[in-house]
């Protein structure tokens, strides 16, 4: 059998396919890719470090309602419309981590009709 619980966070954007927020699996949840949308399913039309602030406030959301915080991120993955945002993603980046940094990739995607995504994979386990 599976050991797989799904996550619905109510403070963050609702789901917009066939995904749960998060699964918890083992000692570990994998955190759904998050994007510049507040809790009403509204887009963030600002900047892009309002639209990645916001992106990385839902994801923080997510990992709360799993029972974590970004703090317990292992890995990060974050995908940029245009690598010209890269600095300023980096800037809002430390907003939310600090080291040790997890894990993570950045990559350049052609994202429909927002500039960032952002998901993640939390430790449960106990750091030591």
């Amino acid at each position: 059998m599976s050991d797989r619980t799904p996550i619905r966070a109510k403070d963050a954007p609702p789901q917009a396919g066939p995904y749960s927020h998060a699964i918890k699996s083992g000692g570990l949840v994998f955190l759904s890719g998050q994007a510049p949308f507040r809790k009403d399913g509204s887009k963030v039309e600002g900047s892009f470090e309002e639209q990645a602030r916001q992106t990385f406030q839902n994801l923080e959301s997510v990992a709360s309602a799993a029972g974590a915080s970004l703090a317990d991120a292992v890995r990060i993955g974050v995908y940029l419309r245009d690598m010209s945002n890269f600095a300023a993603m980096n800037a809002v980046y430390r907003e939310f981590f600090t080291e040790p940094y997890p894990a993570r990739t950045t990559i350049q995607s052609d994202l429909p009709g927002f500039d960032i995504e952002v998901d993640a994979i939390i430790s449960l386990s106990p750091q030591g």
